[in-house]
Formats: C-alpha cells, sequence, structure tokens
C-alpha cells in the first residue's frame, strides 16, 4: 500500500529496523505496509552506501529516501573509512544526491579527539552549504563493566545533547530510556531544535533497547500526542530491534504494530492503542 498524500507528519522507516535483512527489505516492507519514506542507516550493507542503487530501490517501490543516518555508530566504523568527518560530508552529499532532507549524525565517540574538536563547526558548515538539516543524536551513559555505580565516559563533548547547542537535534526514545529521561522533557528542552524523531521503547535498562512502540515504560504515547498538538514538522522515524524474529510473519506483525501505534497518536484525534504483546525478547541493538 502506498500513500499518495503527504501526510502532517511522515512516519517513515528506518532499514536498521529490518536487520539483519538487508535495505531492499526495508523499502519493500515500507511500500507493503504503507510508510511515507525510509530512512537509510549507512552501514556494511553494501546498497545502503550505493545512491544509485538506493535510487533504483527508491523508484521501484515508490517510497522516498527521507532521511540518512550517518555511518558514526561502532558497528559502522570501517565504512567509508576512519575518518568520521569525511564520513559525515559523504553522507550529506548523498542525501542531495537522493533529496533526502535530514542526516541523523551520533556525536563523537571519546577517542575522536580531533573530530569533536571541530565536530559542532563542521555540522553548522556543512547544514549551511548543503540546506540538508543535520541532526545531532542524544545518546545515553554507558555503565561502566560490573560497577551499575559507575559510567564509562563514551562522548565527547557528551551524550546529553540538552547539554549542548547543536542547531538541530534527534530525539531517539529508546536511547531516553537507557538515560532515565522523559521524553516529554526533552521535546520542551529541545524546542524548535526537534528536527527528527527515533520512534522505540524501551524499560529504563542499561541497554539500549529498541522496542516495538508500547512495549516498554516511555512516554511514547505522549510525545507523539504532543508534537502534534504543536504543529510540529520533522520526521518519526520507526528505529525498532526486529532481530530475534523467527519469521517474516513475526517481523512484518512488528514493523506493522509501530506503524499503527504512530499513526494512532499522530492523528488530529488521538486513538488509544496497544501492540500485541512480543512473542520473544529482543536483544541490545547494539547503540543505534
Amino acid at each position: 500500500m502506498v500513500r499518495t498524500m503527504d501526510p502532517a507528519i511522515p512516519v517513515t522507516l528506518s532499514t536498521a529496523s529490518v536487520y539483519p535483512r538487508r535495505a531492499a527489505y526495508a523499502f519493500e516492507s515500507a511500500a507493503e505496509l504503507g510508510y511515507d519514506g525510509v530512512e537509510v542507516m549507512v552501514w556494511s550493507d553494501p546498497a545502503s552506501q550505493d545512491p544509485a542503487v538506493l535510487a533504483r530501490l527508491a523508484a521501484h517501490h515508490g517510497v522516498r529516501v527521507r532521511s540518512l543516518h550517518a555511518p558514526t555508530l561502532l558497528v559502522s566504523q570501517g565504512v567509508w573509512g576512519r575518518d568520521p568527518a569525511t564520513k559525515l560530508r559523504r553522507t550529506v552529499d548523498m542525501a542531495l544526491e537522493l533529496g533526502a532532507g535530514t542526516v541523523v549524525v551520533h556525536p563523537p565517540f571519546r577517542w575522536q579527539y580531533r573530530y569533536a574538536r571541530g565536530f559542532q563547526d563542521q555540522v553548522r558548515e556543512l547544514q549551511a552549504e548543503s540546506g540538508v538539516t543535520l541532526a545531532v543524536e542524544n545518546m545515553y551513559p554507558w555503565k561502566a563493566r560490573g560497577r551499575s555505580d559507575r559510567h564509562y565516559v563514551a562522548y565527547l563533548p557528551g551524550w546529553d545533547a540538552t547539554e549542548h547547542d547543536y542547531d538541530c537535534v534527534t530525539l531517539d526514545l529508546s536511547h531516553a530510556a537507557v538515560a532515565r529521561q522523559s521524553g516529554l522533557e526533552l521535546v520542551a528542552a529541545f524546542g524548535d531544535r526537534l528536527r527528527h524523531l527515533h520512534l522505540a521503547d524501551g524499560t529504563g535498562a542499561p541497554r539500549d533497547e529498541h522496542l516495538v512502540p508500547g512495549r516498554g515504560s516511555m512516554d511514547c504515547a505522549d510525545v507523539l500526542v504532543e508534537l502534534a498538538r504543536r504543529g510540529w514538522r520533522g520526521d518519526v522515524v520507526v528505529e525498532i530491534s526486529t532481530r530475534r524474529d523467527r519469521s517474516a510473519h513475526e517481523r512484518h506483525g512488528d514493523l506493522e504494530a509501530a506503524l499503527t501505534f504512530a499513526r494512532s497518536y499522530l492523528a488530529p484525534v488521538p486513538t488509544a492503542y496497544r501492540p500485541p504483546a512480543a512473542e520473544h525478547h529482543h536483544l541490545p541493538a547494539d547503540a543505534w
């Protein structure tokens, strides 16, 4: 099912939501279920690195690439070389080629000292040059191994995007769950800087769960209702973990439940929706 009208708040599907399946499967699923577009996570899947392949997938399935996630995760450290600044610029170039309006980027890791020193300036310069929105994602503190009371400094200048004056931010609700932060409070703190939302749930466990919204304890529904009330203009990106799903049918069900959840609470008159219970326990999603 392909939607023909642009909604006030598009709901798109991250290709990370179908891992370990590849980008082509995400496009197929997005078209079949009626998502409003796709966010491409640039990582080891060769299709995710090739704008020509992505353009063909988008045209074949009638689903736009609306955003890209730069290869700045631990699992994508080797994609496009080792220089994160070069990788970010290359992602912006690919966004321009595909007509994607947003690039999501993580803050630098603590060992990327040189990149961290110029990170905020580079983000601002690339956005000014290209017109593409570069939205820095909120992260969370890493727990020191074997110590629940100590944290490991993983990001520079820091994990908490409310403490830094980035021009544009992405709010990831699964990350907020790990950090024990309220989604609604983050929406208020970010204000007009909030340009992009990663929709997923969490239980507050010290790992990045990326649950189907409604299966955790985050205020996902309240965040969506508030964004719709404000007339917010950004993308809601479903970024859930389906890596433990045992069949295509089960994965399809999770993707459909997440989309139904989003649209139920973004509607002009919100309707309550509770997704079906999970049939398994998900593994961590490796800090998306």
